[in-house]
């Protein structure tokens, strides 16, 4: 069977349910299940999504809705096909065991609806609102891992180094084994705040897929970063032969902004966000107490230099709305001629862009495409800056 290259984005949000009620709380009231299958489907260009609040009753309603008038389609290897996009239906937890030092956030993925349902179920008895995204869990990090295997689904942990709840966060002093079976983690979300570069020097995540997500809380924030995945077509059942590499499936690329345009990528002063610290005083302000970054963080868990095998490739990038003078009336003109937001990024010739954008735009997003962006860092809850090359 022939391969072929798709895009993927695998931690989108929903803002609002089909009954216009909050599931994501801070999440935009556009990010409806609808809306975010129609903005991957014709204007991202992304063929493969996952939706983490699919364990919402309401959420499962409209997709029933969807499937009963044929605007969407149900697989038989897995996932639900709408238009040009095959949504792959998941669920973010937050564990907090007796194992844990912080909570942690794991994504779970199901085959299929009906398999998802009696997730719910289940998770209904084991969480106070099943209504809501993100919720704790009350149970353990392994019985959890047992529950999703059982349903014959994908255990994926979220946001691995995120200061505030995540697994190296605060979720562990060292190994993910304090909680976790490792032999029942299908792959590693990097997380905005750090690359492949950064999270190779901890052994024990030498064994795993990583990957790159937008964790998007609006429309527009979905595929600020992902991948490139070949596979036979986008599905459930290719989705996690790419993850474990079977039969020439597998990731190809993960594209992610630089780590440190993240939120959390340096450790900063609590009280004024400066980053001159000086054991856990802010050299600025005289405060003590910081918010630790993922750099330093990665730094105190660093046990190897060795590179695994069969890792590919992290290219920096960024999303369109990064760039300097591209404003909404010239991202549509962009959109009427190339179609997809992924066909600009990664296809539109140089003259192409030229005959609708100018020139200096053209090589911004020229620059993107190879990663050529100066960075200042963020920290604290506070995004870097990005600054272009002028050559």
């Amino acid at each position: 069977m022939s391969l072929q290259s798709i895009y993927a984005d695998l931690h989108i949000h929903i803002g609002r349910d089909y009954h216009n009620k909050p599931v994501k709380i801070t999440g935009s009231k556009t990010l409806t299940l609808t809306n975010i299958l129609k903005e991957a489907s014709r204007k991202k260009g992304i063929q493969l999504i996952g939706v983490i609040d699919c364990h919402v009753p309401a959420v499962q309603n409209e997709l029933d809705q969807l499937l009963a008038t044929n605007k969407a389609e149900e697989l038989e290897d897995g996932g639900i096909k709408f238009e040009e996009v095959t949504l792959i239906l998941g669920s973010e937890i937050e564990v907090y065991d007796e194992n844990c030092h912080g909570p942690i956030h794991v994504l779970c993925y199901l085959p299929n609806l009906h398999k998802m349902k009696k997730f719910t179920d289940w998770l209904s008895t084991r969480m106070t609102n099943i209504n809501l995204s993100s919720q704790r869990y009350y149970g353990s990090g392994k019985d959890l891992q047992y529950k999703v295997k059982e349903l014959e689904g994908l255990f994926i942990i979220a946001h691995v180094f995120t200061p505030f709840k995540s697994l190296y966060g605060k979720g562990v002093n060292q190994s993910l084994t304090e909680v976790f079976d490792p032999d029942l983690i299908d792959a590693i979300e990097l997380g905005l705040s750090s690359d492949t570069e950064m999270a190779d020097v901890i052994k024990e995540l030498h064994a795993y897929t990583f990957l790159t997500n937008s964790d998007a809380h609006s429309l527009a924030k979905i595929a600020r970063e992902y991948q490139k995945v070949q596979v036979a077509y986008p599905s459930f059942k290719e989705l996690t032969w790419a993850l474990h590499r079977v039969e020439n499936r597998k990731i190809e690329v993960n594209y992610g902004m630089n780590p440190q345009l993240g939120k959390y990528h340096t450790t900063v002063c609590k009280q004024c966000l400066s980053n001159q610290i000086e054991g856990t005083i802010c050299k600025t302000c005289g405060h003590d107490g910081v918010i630790k970054g993922v750099a330093d963080r990665i730094n105190e868990l660093k046990d190897t230099n060795e590179q695994p095998i069969n890792r590919v490739p992290y290219i920096h990038q960024i999303p369109l709305e990064y760039i300097k003078g591209l404003g909404p009336k010239t991202v549509d003109k962009l959109l009427e001629t190339f179609g997809t937001e992924m066909n600009i990024i990664h296809h539109a010739a140089e003259a192409e862009l030229t005959k609708i954008t100018t020139k200096s735009i053209t090589k911004q997003i020229l620059q993107m495409r190879e990663g050529k962006q100066t960075v200042k860092s963020g920290g604290g809850g506070k995004y870097g800056q990005v600054t272009w090359e002028n050559n």
